[in-house]
């Protein structure tokens, strides 16, 4: 006897909108009708009919985009002004589910994928593949010198050659997806520099072959012009940051700015942030921004490829989800409105190894969607005015 098992077909979801960005091209296109069945992109029109059977949505008035993409989040910090300290107050369930709830928050915005580069222990890769997060792509706890940048999180090395490679190594055999190594100090942990290298040339090219032997990409918290220096001898394939920061400014080295964008090194700039009532800058930081601005200017100038990493979790003013608030900051950098967005669709996806599946609205891509209301090209806050957002096809409830 053979037994037969029927499976009723996926229904088709149709959604209509007045305009849509597609992640790679420079101009809106009128009328859109993106089919999605399940999971997937099944074809994207101008104007065409709604397949029989299928769900309609109504979007009128809205732009249609990729979901967006942050190449730079921390969803074991909570954006509160004691990120460090409320995250030492979590044992490892309490961690996870605010890191749940940060990756929700994420959705909500329109951000259905994040690159997590620093958590505690391991914990984000619980999350990946949960119906309920944005896809993830995860680093585990930066790899950081003994009292380094984020040393709290987990991921001390010793500094030298065989000490990163088998920091490494434990990172391949808990299956990360990307190596975070911090080349420079940082201000969130007392007792490191932002100017000063922490580990030397020779240790971060160890750090990355070691990497690249088991195919994994890596990217350099780099503030310090020697720690820039240092990471792009060493062949990394990002930085994050990249501020020339010194002790008493900022530095414009051209050769050095030069030989980043001639190498193709992805940069991640740090932008995106909402205003805080009563919450400044440090003074530091306030009086190097213009000459900061200035460089990551000169890089695109140079040709370097730029996403925006915002940094999410670190501070009130960076609140998971915050991507949305990065493009008037990156054409205050240079980039025009279309590259703002590619910037944070499609040239994001493949700073995160997912050029394949994310970052456009394509047939055979990842059904992740953002429904705005307005021109995005023409008012880039429209990207704060969410209208509906879709994750591997399912909607998120706001």
């Amino acid at each position: 006897m053979t037994s037969l098992i029927v499976s009723e077909r996926r229904r088709l979801t149709a959604i209509r909108a007045s305009w849509l960005f597609d992640g790679t091209g420079s101009v809106l296109i009128a009328n859109p009708l993106v089919v999605l069945d399940g999971a997937v992109i099944r074809s994207v029109e101008s104007g065409g009919d709604v397949p029989d059977g299928a769900r309609l949505v109504d979007l009128d008035g809205a732009t249609l985009l990729p979901g967006l993409v942050d190449t730079h989040v921390h969803l074991a910090f909570d954006a509160s002004l004691d990120p460090v300290g409320n995250l030492a107050g979590r044992d490892e369930r309490a961690a996870v589910t605010a890191m749940a709830e940060a990756g929700r928050a994420s959705l909500r915005a329109g951000v259905t994928t994040v690159r997590d580069l620093g958590d505690r222990g391991y914990l984000s890769l619980e999350l990946r593949g949960r119906e309920d997060q944005p896809t993830l792509v995860a680093a585990g706890p930066p790899i950081t010198s003994p009292g380094g940048h984020c040393h709290f999180l987990g991921g001390v090395a010793e500094p030298t050659e065989s000490g990163v490679r088998a920091a490494v190594r434990e990172h391949v055999e808990r299956a990360v997806d990307v190596i975070k190594i911090m080349a420079s100090g940082g201000t969130m942990t007392p007792g490191t520099r932002q100017e000063c290298a922490q580990f030397d040339a020779g240790v971060l090219r160890a750090a990355v072959d070691e990497a690249h032997r088991h195919g994994l990409p890596v990217t350099a918290h780099a503030h310090g012009t020697p720690a820039i220096a240092d990471a792009l001898a060493a062949g990394v394939d990002g930085m994050e940051h990249v501020t020339f920061w010194s002790a008493g400014g900022v530095d414009s080295p051209e050769e050095l700015l030069r030989a980043v964008a001639d190498q193709r090194i992805m940069v991640g700039a740090t932008v995106g942030m909402v205003p805080v009532a009563g919450l400044e800058p440090p003074a530091e930081v306030v009086s190097r921004l213009p000459k900061i601005v200035q460089n990551v200017r000169r890089l695109h100038e140079l040709g370097a490829p730029l996403v925006a990493g915002t940094d999410a979790g670190i501070a009130p003013v960076k609140p998971h989800g915050v991507l949305a608030c990065a493009p008037p900051m990156l054409r205050d950098i240079g980039l025009g409105p279309s590259e703002s967005l590619r910037a944070i669709t499609s040239v994001a996806a493949g700073a995160c190894g997912l050029a394949h599946r994310k970052g456009r609205i394509a047939p055979g891509y990842d059904a992740d969607l953002l429904g705005v209301d307005g021109d995005p090209l023409a008012d880039p806050t429209a990207l704060q005015r969410v209208r509906a957002v879709y994750a591997r096809g399912a909607p998120v409830a706001s």
